[in-house]
C-alpha cells in the first residue's frame, strides 16, 4: 500500500492518501478543495489513478474538494451511507468492507463529533491503522457542541470502538494544531486528558460541555458546501469562492501536461 499524509494548512486539516500498488487505484481520505490541484499532483508523481475521495463526516471547518476532483479526475464520492447525500456516487457503513484495489477498509460508525461520523480501519499485514477523523485527535477530541453532537456518544465511540483495539494502533487524525502527525491507542489512553486514568464518562461529559470553544469561522458555508460534496453555495464570502471555481479544461490539460499548480 502507497500512503501519504497531507496537509492543508488554513484549517490544519489532514488529507490521507492510499494507493494500491497493483491496480493503481487511490482514495483521499477527507480531501480539501484547497489542494485539489497539490493532490492530483501527488497521485500522478505516485503512478497512481485518482479513484475515490472518502470523507469521515460534513465537515464544519472546510469545504471537501469532492465535487471538484470529480469534474477534473471523474473520481468517485464517497460519504457515510448514513449521511444520504444525492450528490455522493457510493456510500459506507459499518460492517461492510470498502475496497480500493487490494486495499480493504473497513469503516467504523463514531458519531459524536457529528450524529454520523464515520472513521476508517486498515490491517496492512503488519500494523493495525486507524483514521479517526475528527472523533479523536493527539491528546484531544472533536468537539461536541453542533452538527448533532453528543459528548455521551463520543464517549461510547472512543471507549467500544477505538480503545478496544490493540494498544499498538497507528491512529492518523483529521486534525492537528500543533504539528503532530501520528499517535497510538494506548499514548492516547494514557496521555489524552479528556480520556486518560480511565475518564468515566460524567467526567468527559463535564469536560466537553465546559470547552467553551470559538464559532467555527468557516461554519456557516462551508456544512452547507459540504452537504453538496464540496459544491459552494451562493452565501460563500467572495475571499473564499475562488478554490471552488471548477474549470472543465483543467484534467483534459493535466492529463496532457502535468498540473502546473
Amino acid at each position: 500500500m502507497i500512503f501519504k499524509q497531507l496537509l492543508e494548512q488554513d484549517s490544519c486539516t489532514y488529507t490521507y492518501l492510499l494507493g494500491c500498488e497493483e491496480t493503481g487505484k487511490s482514495v483521499l481520505i477527507d480531501p480539501v478543495v484547497e489542494t485539489v490541484h497539490r493532490d492530483l499532483d501527488v497521485i500522478r508523481s505516485l503512478g497512481l489513478t485518482p479513484t475515490y475521495t472518502l470523507e469521515t463526516h460534513v465537515h464544519a471547518d472546510h469545504i471537501s474538494s469532492g465535487v471538484k476532483m470529480r469534474a477534473l479526475a471523474d473520481t468517485q464520492i464517497v460519504v457515510p451511507k448514513i449521511e444520504n447525500l444525492p450528490c455522493a456516487d457510493l456510500g459506507v457503513e459499518e460492517g461492510t468492507v470498502f475496497e480500493v484495489g487490494n486495499i480493504k477498509i473497513h469503516p467504523l460508525f463514531t458519531p459524536g463529533h457529528t450524529g454520523s461520523h464515520h472513521a476508517y480501519l486498515i490491517e496492512n499485514g503488519m500494523h493495525t491503522i486507524l483514521f479517526s477523523g475528527d472523533a479523536l485527535l493527539i491528546e484531544a477530541c472533536g468537539r461536541t457542541d453542533f452538527q448533532e453532537g453528543n459528548p455521551a456518544q463520543l464517549y461510547k465511540s472512543i471507549q467500544d470502538k477505538f480503545f478496544s483495539l490493540p494498544d499498538e494502533t497507528l491512529v492518523y487524525p483529521g486534525h492537528d494544531y500543533e504539528g503532530r502527525q501520528i499517535t497510538t491507542i494506548l499514548q492516547e489512553k494514557q496521555r489524552n486528558p479528556r480520556l486518560m486514568n480511565n475518564k468515566s464518562e460524567a467526567d468527559f461529559i463535564e469536560i466537553m460541555n465546559g470547552l467553551d470553544l470559538p464559532y467555527p469561522r468557516k461554519i456557516d458555508f462551508a456544512v452547507p458546501a459540504n452537504q453538496l460534496c464540496g459544491q459552494c453555495p451562493d452565501n460563500i464570502p467572495e475571499e473564499y469562492n475562488g478554490p471552488c471555481e471548477i474549470i472543465y479544461g483543467d484534467m483534459k490539460n493535466y492529463r496532457k501536461h502535468g498540473d502546473q499548480g
